[in-house]
């Protein structure tokens, strides 16, 4: 695994949900409300479209890796439109989105004080980003109630247009937002998009957290480290 030291690393870059955010409490609430809003109130047709991007519900969790754990709201849409011929995509996915962005706002869990910790990493001199595959609008107004949006440098979400994870491109605006090189970069996320994402833009650091849908095992084949959560990350950074 890469090693870096700590006066190497300039920036962080952070995963939202499943890293800053505890991903069941915060999107399960979310994930159903949406589904079944798409498929008209049919809960039968509402529990196969969230089968199909990742819910197991025998285990009660979404898969690590699946849709629902990794990908854009766009491409879980579409995904879910394979399930309904008589829905419009565009007109779906400004519902669903209004769904995460509205009740986002309220059912968001942080998984610390967010404020307290990027006051504390604020204070080594580091800038801080997010990167999301949720829109950036629905990280704004689901972070903005823990007094964190004022503290970070950086806020890129799948309509941003930096791309998509696992490219690199949300990293290389966070570098030249901030001025930064990817190997002063530390990336920060519950899965393998994530640590993907560090990869293809050589990151200086990748970072796993256990606040998401990933487990250790899986996180360890691409990440530096592997956190219980961000909590721990100042023991990373010295």
């Amino acid at each position: 695994m890469q090693e870096t030291t700590k006066g190497e690393i300039k920036g962080i870059l952070f995963d939202k949900d499943g890293t800053l955010l505890d991903y069941a409490k915060s999107w399960m609430p979310l994930n159903r409300k949406a589904s079944l809003m798409a498929a008209a109130g049919d809960e039968d047709l509402a529990a196969r479209i969230l089968e199909a991007t990742g819910y197991d519900a025998v285990q009660d969790r979404v898969l690590p890796g699946s849709m629902l754990a990794a990908s854009s709201n766009g491409e879980i849409i579409a995904k879910w439109c394979e399930f309904l011929p008589d829905v419009v995509y565009e007109d779906l996915l400004v519902k669903v989105e209004k769904i995460f962005q509205e009740d986002g706002e309220t059912a968001a869990v942080a998984v610390t004080d967010l404020a307290v910790l990027f006051d504390r990493l604020k204070a080594k001199g580091l800038k801080l980003g997010v990167a999301t595959s949720d829109s950036e609008q629905g990280a704004r107004r689901s972070l903005r109630r823990f007094g964190a949006i004022e503290k970070l440098d950086f806020i890129a979400g799948y309509d941003s247009g930096h791309g998509l994870k696992p490219t690199a491109g949300m990293v290389q605006g966070f570098c030249a937002a901030m001025g930064l090189s990817p190997h002063q970069v530390m990336v920060v996320g519950d899965n393998l998009h994530d640590m993907e994402m560090g990869h293809n833009a050589g990151a200086g650091l990748k970072v796993g957290v256990l606040t998401g849908t990933s487990e250790r095992e899986l996180l360890a084949t691409l990440a530096d480290h592997v956190l219980e959560s961000i909590e721990e990350l100042e023991s990373v950074l010295g």
